[in-house]
């Protein structure tokens, strides 16, 4: 057997202004997990979808068991026994788990004359592959009842069901629960002891460490080095991936809050299954965080403050008055912004620019005439917010899609910042982006609190909660359970204490 399973050499791919990959190799042996890093924007995904078949490389090779092959589509790869778990979603929601899990590939059975889809057989083999990856969901569920995560261990369970000797993950637990991230790295383990050869992509050291037997870094679309895991420690990653060292990655900034700018009284949702009697305060100045396990109805309340749930009963004031956030649209006139926590599905406008991307939210107070857009004055907002933001991108005229994750976050930053809110609400501001983007996050945070700005910070991820917050109020089963103001209190600890008490 081949030394190694799977061999790139010398791939190469470019978009309209961007080199995204410049002679890259990668070589993986069978039985291993092997973790691909880089910033955002490194060519991690463009790489992966060369592989995949989702992209044409404009140069390059593939070697499977030391067998030069070709595959010039998602259908090719998998039929070489190659499948890939994306990071970006997309569920058909009105099918049920088992059509979402066989879309392209349906079971059939013959009746008569014709061939149909085998229903039975279709929901039976769900059900194993589920089991599979430590899963139990009715496969006549439909997409839409599920949380992203479940999803997302959909989309893992879809791939092993494919018997691939080569499965690649691209950021599979930025949606995932700790249980659910066990029970991936459990399948993992498992598929490792039968031989299949993974690619792991992933910004969480504490991952790549836990699972990883080798390590390639990229950085700009090239390629750095590989080393076997146990050889790096975690500040030798970092320094690799972004060139530098970034000796503090949660920047200090000054706790001096000013006046109360917004205080939410006794929140209930009209879901009974939802929030209830949330009680809160954010001062000018502040940076807020919101604690709590998956479920706790964090990203749910700060929606409905942002007028996208229905409340049914409680008070919002904003500078001391009281306001009526119904729609959206009221809430931004009140001074509010929301980065909401699903990146791609409800915050780019994927097929737009970074130009539209910026301006939606400042298009109506732009207008020549109260009816034509004034696109030199749009032009300087969004020139000032690419270079205030460092924003890369090749012009604001570049479709937001082609980039990287951590730059499409500083678009929907910069798009809310043009609105200038007096409050920013920020869900899960740096999920799916290296340690490189957050620490650029992170700084941009640290200034609007200097700034003045009040921002509340919903993360999962506890040492950046820890790291930012000023001030913590912790969620557990739709209340909030505690506030943490105390600097020498904010630990994980106390976190944890409040976030499972039911």
């Amino acid at each position: 057997m081949a030394e190694y399973y799977l061999e790139l050499k010398g791939v190469s791919k470019s978009f309209p202004g961007v080199k995204a990959l410049d002679n890259v190799s990668l070589s993986v042996r069978p039985g291993t997990v092997h973790a691909l890093m880089g910033e955002n924007g490194a060519g991690k995904s463009t790489l992966m979808k060369c592989l995949f078949g989702i992209y044409k490389m404009d140069e390059g090779e593939i070697f499977i068991e030391g067998k030069k092959v070709i595959i010039n589509n998602p259908d090719e790869a998998m039929k070489l026994g190659v499948a890939m778990v994306h990071q970006e979603l997309q569920p058909v929601l009105p099918r049920s788990v088992a059509e979402n899990m066989y879309l392209g590939r349906f079971p059939t059975k013959k009746i008569g004359p014709i061939q149909v889809i085998d229903h039975k057989k279709m929901n039976e083999d769900t059900v194993y592959w589920m089991k599979e990856v430590g899963m139990d969901f009715n496969p006549k569920t439909p997409l839409s009842d599920l949380s992203i995560g479940q999803m997302q261990t959909i989309e893992i369970a879809k791939a092993v069901s494919h018997d691939a000797r080569v499965i690649i993950f691209d950021e599979p637990t930025s949606s995932l629960s700790d249980k659910e991230v066990e029970v991936l790295f459990k399948v993992m383990n498992g598929l490792r002891d039968k031989g299949v050869a993974m690619i792991y992509i992933s910004h969480k050291m504490d991952e790549i460490k836990r699972i990883a037997d080798d390590i390639t870094i990229m950085r700009d679309g090239t390629y750095v080095g590989t080393w076997p895991a146990a050889e790096l420690s975690t500040d030798d990653i970092i320094t690799r991936m972004v060139g530098r060292e970034l000796t503090n990655i949660y920047p200090p900034h000054p706790d001096v809050p000013g006046e109360v700018v917004l205080e939410c009284k006794n929140i209930t949702s009209i879901n009974e299954h939802s929030f209830k009697d949330c009680s809160f305060k954010v001062r000018k100045g502040e940076i807020v965080g919101f604690g709590g396990l998956v479920g706790a109805q964090r990203t749910e309340l700060m929606e409905a403050i942002f007028g996208i749930r229905n409340i049914k009963s409680g008070e919002i004031y904003v500078n001391g008055k009281r306001v009526d956030n119904k729609n959206p649209r009221r809430a931004m006139n009140a001074g509010l912004g929301l980065i909401t926590e699903d990146r791609r599905g409800n915050g780019i406008l994927g097929c737009l620019s970074v130009k539209d991307n910026v301006g939606v939210s400042i298009y109506d107070k732009n207008l020549k005439m109260g009816m034509v857009l004034d696109h030199p004055s749009i032009n300087k907002i969004v020139d000032r917010s690419i270079e205030q933001l460092a924003i890369k991108t090749p012009n604001m005229s570049t479709q937001i899609g082609s980039l990287s994750g951590g730059n499409q976050q500083k678009v929907i930053i910069a798009r809310w910042l043009a609105n200038n809110p007096d409050i920013l609400v920020m869900d899960e501001p740096t999920r799916g982006i290296d340690v490189g983007a957050k620490h650029e996050i992170y700084e941009i945070m640290a200034r609007l609190a200097k700034e003045g700005k009040a921002i509340i910070m919903i993360s999962s991820e506890m040492p950046e909660l820890l790291g930012m917050s000023d001030r913590i109020y912790v969620m557990c089963n739709g209340y909030v359970r505690g506030e943490i103001s105390d600097p020498g209190e904010i630990t994980q600890e106390k976190v944890m204490q409040y976030a499972t008490m039911f």
